[in-house]
């Protein structure tokens, strides 16, 4: 039986100002015999999480379509009113390649002409880093990124921005919610466009941009010397396919070879199974055309162009894919190390990492005496350390998991295309000194200790899955595991909670983070468990991490089986 309130809301938007054919659907959805799909349309509304907006495309309150789009847009168009009354307010917005972006991203250009507000539109999709920037570049108090990032093709979703080119952090995110929620019908929405106050973007920042993000290259010499090594990149069919070349090629490096399967821009991923590239599949075509040109390194966005991946052939030649935990390490090691030699350390400087990433990252920053601050998941919560330390404190860089990494603050999310070009920097800086970055790797893991990572990702649809995602949670809480895997925990951080459990001694601690649905499992072997639902996705995902010193470059492949099988045994717990 559908419960009233779903229905009720279904018929509100029957009955609002909405077009014929998202009628039709709707009535097809409550005369349909099973009303799954009518439930999980209407049960609840879109609510922003880690990454914003995001959710299925189609009619109703729980999906992505124009009048979500809409209603969000004009929530967003109040509370800028009223943070900045008398002021004039310019936002930005772009959008990748996924189905229905131009749409979306138009119609939240005319929202917001509509309520009197300035719009710097870009002409042609960008990926979400320039947003960023546009942000900043243009004096925008706002910015609008309309994409699902590495989702599947039937997701779309709408990134809100602030007006120092981070994410929406607390305490606009839940400010700007609650303005969507006066909205008590789509037809509260303005929706009609002021042409006047669209202006529309060409390509005259991305030279600033590039230009921008050439600051914080650090070995143009080396660059120089290897500028014909090849390098294979794809934007798995999103917007990074002009920029990360052009930052490649801003760089220095001349032998470029784009993936021509994946070259343009396509919301249907034709050629993957999901546009991500933290998945092994969707980077096939690149792998396979990297053996053709004899690669040194290859690489991959997705579709925003924020996150990005790479591999490296290993000792038998054969490609490797790096996960987001060993890049960022790389890139930390070498930022750092770097920055040591030619003396530019001043006392001064900072990293910012997430809580669910390689606690590596750590160990390199105190073996450099930098602080390495730790915040939620979710690239915004670096983005708002950069902004409380601005002016006071230099950012190097800081990272996440999840193949997000940001070198320098010209941006403030995660860059894929800045990141594309710094690694291939640094192969080309190692490759000067006889090393690939296995070599690397095994340097940093013989100085701080060989980690390894693996990520459970459990998906859980619909209104149950969520309900059973919470109960999962909730399970951890209410009966903990005194071993995982016949290990002994000995502390849990329940950040939901804010609470330290040292298990050993008995005692608890506050912990000094803000609340999220997280908990933690520190093992007596120094393993490490991170259960956390994801904000984005209907998937509670379970961060796996464990450690071991390593003794010497010889024992690389036999100190990471062992630590593989150490990985399995403690996956069985969670699958």
């Amino acid at each position: 039986m559908t419960d009233a309130s779903i229905i009720s809301k279904a018929q509100t938007w029957l009955s609002s100002n909405i077009d014929q054919q998202s009628k039709e659907q709707i009535q097809r959805l409550i005369a349909a015999e099973d009303q799954t799909e009518l439930i999980d349309s209407f049960y609840r509304d879109l609510e922003f999480g880690t990454g914003g907006l995001r959710g299925i495309m189609g009619v109703g309150s729980n999906r992505m379509n124009v009048y979500t789009i809409g209603m969000a847009t004009q929530g967003l168009a109040n509370y800028l009113l009223s943070c900045f009354p008398g002021e004039e307010i310019k936002v930005a917005i772009t959008h990748d390649s996924r189905i229905n972006n131009t749409l979306f991203a138009d119609t939240t250009a005319n929202v917001l002409s509509a309520n009197g507000i300035k719009v710097k539109y870009f002409k042609e999709m960008r990926p979400t880093p320039m947003l960023s920037y546009a942000i900043r570049y243009y004096g925008c108090k706002s910015g609008v990124m309309i994409t699902a990032s590495h989702n599947p093709k039937e997701y779309n979703g709408y990134k809100a921005y602030w007006e120092d080119g981070g994410q929406i952090v607390a305490p606009h995110d839940k400010n700007i919610i609650m303005e969507v929620q006066k909205i008590s019908s789509i037809d509260d929405v303005k929706w009609d466009k002021d042409e006047n106050l669209i202006e529309y973007i060409g390509q005259e920042m991305d030279l600033s941009y590039l230009n921008d993000i050439k600051k914080f290259s650090l070995s143009p010499k080396a660059i120089l010397n290897q500028k014909d090594m090849s390098i294979v990149f794809s934007p798995i069919h999103g917007a990074s396919g002009k920029m990360v070349p052009a930052a490649l090629k801003t760089f220095g490096f001349e032998n470029i070879h784009i993936v021509k399967e994946q070259a343009e821009p396509d919301g249907n991923f034709p050629t993957v199974i999901y546009p991500n590239p933290e998945e092994a599949e969707a980077l096939d075509l690149s792998l396979k055309l990297g053996k053709e040109v004899n690669a040194e390194l290859v690489l991959a966005c997705d579709p925003d162009g924020d996150r990005y991946a790479a591999a490296i052939p290993n000792e038998n030649g054969e490609f490797e894919l790096l996960n987001g935990n060993q890049t960022g390490s790389i890139l930390t090691y070498y930022l750092l190390s770097l920055w040591s030699k030619r003396g530019k350390f001043t006392g001064n400087q900072f990293m910012v990492n997430t809580i669910v990433t390689t606690e590596l990252i750590e160990d390199i920053c105190r073996g450099f005496n930098i602080p390495c601050y730790r915040v939620l998941t979710g690239f915004k919560n670096i983005a708002a350390v950069i902004r409380e330390l601005e002016g006071k404190k230099q950012f190097i860089c800081g990272g996440e998991e999840s193949y997000g990494f940001l070198v320098g603050d010209a941006v403030r999310d995660k860059d894929g295309v800045s990141a594309c070009a710094t690694l291939a920097e640094v192969v080309a800086y190692y490759k000067e000194r006889g090393m690939t970055l296995f070599d690397v790797l095994a340097e940093i893991y013989q100085e701080y200790g060989f980690y390894k990572e693996s990520l459970i990702s459990v998906t859980k649809k619909g209104k149950d899955g969520a309900e059973q995602i919470q109960q999962l949670m909730h399970g951890f809480r209410t009966n903990r595991p005194e071993s995982i895997n016949g290990i002994k925990v000995v502390k849990v951080v329940d950040v939901k909670e804010s609470k330290v459990y040292n298990v050993l001694e008995g005692t608890e601690e506050t912990l000094d983070m803000d609340k999220s649905n997280v908990i933690q499992f520190y093992l007596e072997d120094g393993s490490k468990i991170s259960a956390r639902p994801s904000g984005t996705e209907p998937k509670i995902k379970y961060y796996i991490s464990v450690n071991e010193t390593l003794p010497n470059r010889d024992a690389y492949r036999a100190v990471e089986a062992s630590l593989q099988k150490k990985i399995e045994g403690l996956k069985k717990f969670f699958e």
